[in-house]
């Protein structure tokens, strides 16, 4: 279970804080002395707030009260997994005065049983590090479809399907931002509108995502328990590249290698490549050579390193460019692997 700092904030204008170390249990206990001593006292040691949606924000109030005949004083209290703040009104509790602990957190992301415990650190000598157990069931408020995308260059609008947003819990909720990456996909949305569902109409700027292949749109709403939504999306690219990487191995200075390279072509259309050339020059790369073969073509290039290598230095990388007839440019990375030179041997040094 992952445990971090937080901090215990006062409401209080004394300007006296307590930190929340991480669970460790690491505060310092109390000694026992005669004589009157304070007894921090909860309810209970285990609390169950039921069922709560994923990623949803939640600030919950713990009751105690100092039970015992002194000045009970809380030191720090500890807190993890998800546990954002807690707060208390002050610090020092007299003989039968009650306090509240106040405990922000958020829920994670996804559907689970979420436990995590407070340890309260006091001068209460019976029980200076006080655990507190905490569970919740995370279960998802809002749902929609698709859950992810895939999207074509060659289809209107990228072929991209309405989006069905609604909750679980029949709680009206309102969508308070959209947004893409690169603002590829965008949709129109009326902030003030709540319903139990909303049915989006996607926009596709075919050619901001023709330049990005991979990414996200986010929803933000205004459900207490179900602020956002993320659904993936993914495009078909006009071409298919294998492999992705080449890799050159033992490789020396000036020695040539010859490797394959297939392109195919997902649309159906016609290619061809006219030349391939080296972006960096740190090896030089050509064309022996290509072939027609089902939905493309194949390659045979000839790369030769070019860069002595430095010391210390084992790997060099290049990208190359297969210049297609009509214009487009496929990039491919070449990795060449040198063998590291054994050292010399010490001048009038002799076999052991």
């Amino acid at each position: 279970m992952a445990r971090k700092s937080v901090i215990l904030s006062l409401l209080a204008a004394s300007g006296l804080s307590v930190l929340l170390a991480g669970c460790g249990r690491n505060g310092k206990l109390a000694t026992g002395s005669e004589g009157p001593s304070p007894r921090i006292t909860f309810e209970k040691v285990a609390y169950d707030f039921g069922e709560v949606g994923v990623n949803a924000k939640r600030t919950d109030e713990i009751p105690f009260s100092n039970t015992g005949q002194a000045l009970l004083k809380i030191t720090n209290v500890e807190g993890c997994c998800g546990i954002t703040n807690v707060k208390l009104d002050k610090t020092e509790f007299a003989p039968g005065e009650t306090g509240t602990l106040k405990m922000e957190w958020t829920a994670k992301p996804n559907p689970a049983t979420m436990m995590w415990q407070l340890v309260v650190h006091s001068n209460d000598g019976a029980n200076p590090a006080l655990v507190l157990n905490m569970r919740a069931t995370l279960v998802q408020r809002i749902t929609w479809e698709p859950r992810r995308l895939k999207l074509f260059l060659n289809e209107e609008n990228a072929g991209c399907p309405k989006l069905t947003v609604r909750s679980l819990d029949n709680q009206p909720f309102a969508i308070q931002g959209f947004k893409s990456t690169a603002d590829c996909v965008t949709a129109d949305y009326d902030r003030a509108a709540e319903a139990t569902q909303f049915v989006l109409e996607p926009k596709v700027d075919m050619k901001k995502l023709e330049e990005n292949l991979q990414g996200r749109i986010s929803l933000e709403l205004s459900h207490p328990e179900g602020r956002e939504v993320s659904i993936l999306f993914d495009v078909l690219p006009k071409y298919t590249i294998n492999p992705q990487l080449l890799i050159v191995l033992r490789a020396e200075p000036g020695k040539p290698t010859t490797r394959k390279i297939k392109v195919l072509c997902n649309y159906g259309q016609a290619s061809e490549v006219e030349s391939v050339t080296s972006k960096s020059r740190t090896m030089a790369v050509r064309m022996l050579g290509q072939k027609e073969i089902p939905d493309g073509c194949e390659l045979e290039v000839e790369i030769t390193p070019l860069a002595p290598p430095v010391e210390g230095k084992t790997i060099y990388t290049d990208t190359f460019s297969l210049n297609l007839k009509g214009g487009e440019e496929l990039p491919i990375t070449c990795n060449a692997y040198y063998t590291p030179a054994k050292p010399e041997a010490p001048v009038g040094s002799e076999a052991k």
